[in-house]
């Protein structure tokens, strides 16, 4: 008699069973392989989409000089220096440092005068001064001009004969034609 294609009373069930463990265990050992990688994941890492930090790059960068325009800030600028500083503050607060050190970064890269307000220190001084020595060269200058215009106007007034010949000029009388 052949037996192999009959099975004992109760063999089905056990083979069923045997193989529905198998299965399970298997997808367990899958489940458990599909989320190592965030069991050890990090802290969240800010994105591009991240709306805090997309507030604290802009936060930032108007606090940083564009190097190239001067009078406007890295967020104002379209200079090509200032969209890779940009760059830079979006690369840092990706990396999760702080706006301390995001600042540092650049004054030591680039120095003080790429904060768009500067520290006082003996180094920036003349960025702080400037402007108010500027002012005080021109007001040195006006009051010079003034004072020679008014020395000018104070000379000696014009003698008769002078009034006379001036007179003559002016009404088209020229003497070296009379002569």
């Amino acid at each position: 008699m052949n037996t192999q294609g009959m099975s004992r009373p109760g063999g089905t069930a056990r083979s069923a069973t045997g193989a529905s463990a198998r299965f399970a265990a298997l997808a367990l050992a899958l489940c458990v392989a599909l989320a190592a990688p965030f069991a050890a994941a990090d802290e969240a890492r800010p994105t591009e989409q991240d709306p805090v930090a997309a507030k604290r790059a802009v936060r930032l960068s108007e606090q940083l000089r564009c190097l190239v325009c001067q009078n406007q800030t890295i967020a104002e600028s379209n200079a090509e220096l200032a969209l890779d500083l940009r760059r830079q503050v979006h690369e840092q607060i990706a990396a999760g440092r702080t706006d301390a050190e995001i600042i540092d970064f650049m004054t030591s890269r680039y120095g003080d005068f790429v904060l768009y307000k500067p520290p006082l220190k003996t180094t920036t001084v003349l960025l702080w001064a400037g402007p108010g020595l500027l002012l005080l060269a021109g007001f040195v200058v006006l009051f010079r001009v003034l004072r020679s215009r008014r020395q000018l106007a104070d000379e000696a007034p014009l003698t008769p004969a002078e009034r006379e010949r001036a007179a003559r000029l002016l009404a088209g009388d020229n003497p070296k034609e009379n002569k």
